[in-house]
């Protein structure tokens, strides 16, 4: 990638799925993209596969699960001493399968610990950077199964997103905890779990900096994107059959091209420069629907509770 007066862009998990073509959305309205990846030789095998220019796009190594990758990611790129003009929270895992908790390299469960924990530190960590910019935004990615105020996010298997009091950071969040709210593991709660967190993070952004720093922050869903590679470690079966059923009967099914496309909007339009909103263009896909402002739950936008989270996130990643 060639250093230009383009926006730049930073782009977490744009080794597939909702961030890669969001690199591609991104590209085509004239930015250039960092792709943070795990795996950088996928990312750029990836990048290719969409033919992107290869002066539009690098491709740096980022490990959201290890907050010591996070920390040399950081160190990169603030080195470099560049202007961040936006900043987009996407990569995720989601393993339902798991019985007993994965852990990360400092102990904690592995889906929070990569959904949340490492965006929370890498959000933190690029504040600087993004004030170098003119209109900087940071862009998280939420999901209508951490929002109870939708049908989405009351599925009770296994259960709705509930961080509850917080017990388990309270606790340390270290073996034998494995869930935010302290209570037995349940894997796919972790999942939802960690994208509401997200969620509330990006509310307490906003209410603790935006003033200060003009930078806009937002959340998003930008609909099912049910064959994306996020269900990669789920049944076989759920892997085949869920497209289907989001396509023809809840009508919700978003393609992965139009879902990077919807990042790349509230990433770049200015229609999307109020912060502190979360963006959603319904759950049932309607042909020329706007986006609209999605009402969050309230114990997802409550800001004592996002304060309090926060506050207990911060000695977990260090800060």
């Amino acid at each position: 990638m060639t250093t230009s007066a383009k926006p730049l862009a930073i782009v977490t998990g744009a080794s597939s799925g909702v961030g890669l073509h969001a690199t591609h959305a991104l590209i085509d309205r004239g930015w250039q993209v960092i792709m943070a990846c795990r795996d950088t030789a996928k990312g750029e095998a990836a990048a290719q596969s969409l033919s992107l220019a290869p002066a539009a796009y690098q491709v740096m190594p980022l490990d959201l699960a290890s907050l010591d990758s996070v920390r040399a990611f950081h160190a990169a790129f603030h080195a470099t001493g560049r202007a961040l003009d936006a900043l987009i929270l996407n990569a995720a895992t989601y393993l339902p399968l798991l019985k007993d908790p994965m852990r990360s390299p400092e102990g904690y469960e592995i889906s929070v610990a990569t959904n949340y924990l490492g965006h929370f530190l890498l959000a933190n960590l690029m504040l600087d950077d993004l004030q170098k910019a003119a209109a900087p935004r940071l862009v998280t990615l939420g999901t209508v199964t951490a929002n109870a105020v939708e049908l989405g996010g009351r599925i009770p298997i296994p259960a709705p997103a509930d961080l509850g009091t917080f017990d388990g950071f309270r606790a340390g969040f270290k073996a034998p905890v494995a869930m935010i709210d302290g209570q037995a593991f349940k894997a796919g709660k972790a999942y939802k779990d960690s994208k509401l967190a997200l969620m509330m993070m990006n509310r307490e952004l906003h209410t603790r900096y935006h003033a200060s720093t003009g930078i806009v922050f937002s959340t998003l869903y930008p609909g099912c994107v049910a064959d994306t590679p996020l269900f990669r470690n789920a049944p076989a079966l759920f892997q085949k059959l869920f497209p289907l059923f989001q396509k023809y009967i809840t009508k919700g099914y978003v393609s992965q091209p139009v879902s990077g496309d919807r990042v790349a909007q509230v990433v770049a339009d200015p229609a999307f420069a109020e912060s502190g909103l979360h963006w959603s263009w319904g759950n049932r896909q309607q042909p020329g629907r706007k986006a609209f402002a999605q009402r969050l739950a309230p114990k997802a936008a409550d800001a004592r509770r996002s304060k309090q989270l926060w506050d207990l996130t911060a000695p977990v990643v260090g800060l």
